[in-house]
């Protein structure tokens, strides 16, 4: 495996339970900024035996990248909803539920 890609796979498996992240999130915690798509590519590559927390991998509008209403859709929603992460229409506040929301909110208070 790549350097990169199991930078990529530590830091989706670094998303504490309900919490989620953007694909460009984890690609620039992984130090490889402007690589969303390779995010999204590696999660669909991950090899056999790695278990990692997929499901609190978002679009950067915190949107549920699966199609709506598709099985991997919604056992996304399930699981999200399992770690008190709300989901309303496909989607999630990252600025409640997001990995940097209770730095923003330390820094700037609630917005």
């Amino acid at each position: 495996m790549q350097d990169s890609h199991a930078r990529v796979y530590a830091a989706i498996a670094a998303i504490p339970p309900g919490r989620v992240a953007s694909y460009g999130a984890i690609a620039a915690r992984a130090g490889l900024p402007g690589r969303a798509r390779l995010v999204g590519k590696l999660l669909g590559e991950v090899p056999d035996g790695m278990e990692l927390p997929w499901f609190r991998v978002l679009r950067s509008s915190g949107e549920i990248a699966l199609p709506k209403g598709s099985r991997g859709f919604r056992e996304q929603v399930r699981r999200l909803r399992a770690e008190g992460v709300e989901v309303k229409n496909g989607r999630v506040a990252l600025s409640a539920f997001g990995l940097d929301a209770d730095l923003d909110r330390a820094l700037w208070g609630a917005i």
